[in-house]
């Protein structure tokens, strides 16, 4: 009985330990949502970060992050948003690397103010990548006559259906090069002088947790449960923040088809079709 009431007295008159919120930050990082998976983005990430850091009474957030990386910007923006909540509401931000934090991942990482990492994870790979496909012979095989109008030379840079021109690609590794470059402003700025002299820290290579603390990317090896009692006391405990369901759930896709809705549900399945083969090949570049 006194256990019942004391769940129902607020969390500051409790004495049954501190409470530390945590956060799972998993998947791929890119702009929009995923049809057929979860995808990190600020859209998705802001309003669990705003819940988390409004727990008056915990002095840390714990932060789990596993990704392969993905969009530059909104990786960007969500350490931003993280770091900007973390001095507003003067609370320490803890990250804790499970699987892989890496490129995206990683930059997300920075905005702990300590990074610890499973000592197997996968953690770096600071560097810039772009990909895509050439099909400059595709059309002339199947009879397709392909006609583009530009006002402006440049309008078709990189265009797949062209053969590939010395200038397209300079141009777009002058691009890599200067958001490479604001990457590396980031860790430097985040990590300063934890960092060993090592000549590929920012060559794009990753490297397994334990490797990672040598080189000064990561603080420690260990897990959020481990860490959060060895911190706070053995009845400290972890409350997971988990996105809000509506009252009905989500609708199941092909629950109803007609003539309608046909077209942009195929026109769906295809993107999510492309989006999963896009994320398999991201996670896949770190043996996951």
């Amino acid at each position: 009985m006194a256990g019942f009431f004391r769940k129902l007295m607020p969390r500051r008159f409790r004495r049954d330990g501190v409470a530390i919120p945590a956060i799972r930050l998993h998947g791929t990082i890119m702009s929009g949502g995923g049809q057929f998976r979860p995808v990190l983005n600020l859209a998705t990430v802001a309003p669990l970060l705003e819940k988390a850091f409004s727990v008056k009474e915990a002095p840390a957030v714990a932060i789990s992050v596993n990704s392969p990386g993905g969009s530059p910007v909104q990786s960007r923006l969500i350490y931003q948003r993280i770091r900007d909540l973390a001095e507003e509401k003067k609370k320490r931000v803890l990250i804790f690397v499970e699987d892989v934090a890496a490129s995206g991942g990683y930059m997300i990482a920075l905005a702990g103010d300590e990074i610890i990492a499973d000592p197997s994870s996968i953690v770096g790979s600071i560097g810039v990548v772009s990909g895509g496909f050439g099909f400059p012979e595709l059309l002339k095989k199947v009879g397709v006559e392909r006609r583009v109008y530009t006002a402006g030379e440049n309008k078709v840079v990189l265009d797949p259906f062209q053969p590939e021109k010395e200038r397209d690609v300079e141009f777009l590794k002058s691009l890599q090069l200067d958001i490479h470059d604001t990457f590396i402003q980031m860790v430097k700025a985040r990590r300063g002088s934890l960092l060993a002299d090592h000549p590929d820290i920012f060559s794009g290579l990753f490297w397994t947790g334990r490797r990672g603390q040598e080189l000064g990317l990561v603080d420690g090896l260990g897990d959020m449960r481990g860490e959060v009692r060895r911190r706070y006391g053995e009845k400290a405990r972890l409350e997971l923040i988990q996105p809000s369901r509506s009252l009905f759930g989500r609708r199941q896709p092909g629950a109803a088809v007609d003539g309608s809705i046909a077209a942009p549900l195929a026109a769906s399945a295809a993107a999510g079709l492309i989006e999963a083969i896009e994320d398999r090949a991201l996670w896949a570049r770190f043996g996951l």
